[in-house]
């Protein structure tokens, strides 16, 4: 195995080990995509959100008492969610009640949570 000198210390290059790595490595969209989805988690309102409707479902005025926030606040940020794909409505009479859109964003939730309270 060749040696070459890398970051000050001595390398030893793994060209088999690279070259899978590399063929492993999924199409950039997908981690782009990734990253995008990452950015949603970013915001701490949103993540508010997010463990409110682990709950279950709410109305927006039911978030927005919960939070202490305002229900203006509260749809914006649920737009960003919905059209992110993360939570998901539907209308009963004049009440548009919002959850979760599937049991993904509650364990990507959860492991956020287990992994910063570790």
């Amino acid at each position: 195995m060749e040696e070459h000198i890398c970051c000050g210390g001595v390398h030893h290059e793994h060209p088999e080990l690279t070259e899978k790595l590399k063929n492993l490595m999924p199409d950039e969209q997908y981690l782009y995509d990734a990253a995008e989805l990452l950015k949603i988690f970013g915001d701490s309102t949103r993540i508010r959100i997010i463990f409110v409707l682990c709950q279950g479902e709410l109305c927006v005025c039911d978030i927005a008492e919960t939070l202490n926030m305002t229900q203006s606040a509260i749809s914006h940020q649920l737009r960003v969610l919905k059209q992110a794909r993360l939570v998901k409505n539907r209308r009963h009479g004049k009440t548009i009640y919002y959850s979760l859109a599937d049991d993904h964003v509650q364990r990507i939730f959860f492991c956020a949570m287990e992994h910063v309270m570790e």
